[in-house]
């Protein structure tokens, strides 16, 4: 795997302007998400929208608090928002067990910034589940952590807030 890959506009595999800034308005933003109340948030915020989003883990989040949690997170926001559209993706930070687990629990996109070999091995393994890894963190348009225990309708309005800060962008 060469250099970094980074979630292009419909969050899989690399964007086409080799990089990429949640405030790009032709990319999809990054909401850092926490629980599945700011899961929830974004994701109804963005079907507002009409936005197609990334919801992501914290940094670290699939060492800390497991593929499991946040698989099931992701599921319930789904199932909360079906008309929703959005890609997600597990923060894994250097821990290749964190990584194969995640991959191993179904998530589409994980971040993964160890050894180049290692990523290039779990990117292949990713790839034969239908998953994808990236070696670089995106950046986040929002990230909710300061909202931890903040109510859905104030998170959804952050939300919305943040999607409409794209528009000065365009």
């Amino acid at each position: 795997m060469s250099g970094s890959q980074i979630l292009n506009p419909d969050g899989l595999g690399p964007h086409p302007k080799g990089g990429r800034d949640a405030r790009d308005p032709e990319a999809a933003p990054v909401f850092v998400i926490h629980s599945l109340t700011q899961a929830v948030a974004a994701l109804s915020a963005a079907a507002e929208a009409g936005r197609a989003i990334v919801l992501a883990s914290a940094p670290e989040a699939g060492i800390s608090a497991g593929s499991g949690w946040f698989r099931e997170v992701v599921q319930a926001a789904r199932e909360a928002v079906p008309p929703a559209r959005f890609r997600a993706l597990l923060d894994c930070g250097d821990d290749a067990g964190a990584a194969m687990a995640a991959i191993r629990a179904g998530i589409e996109a994980i971040v993964f910034n160890g050894r180049t070999d290692v990523a290039a091995r779990l990117a292949d393994v990713a790839a034969q589940k239908g998953g994808r890894v990236v070696t670089e963190r995106p950046v986040a348009l929002l990230d909710l952590g300061s909202s931890f225990f903040g109510d859905s309708d104030s998170l959804r309005r952050r939300c919305r807030d943040a999607l409409a800060s794209l528009a000065g962008f365009c």
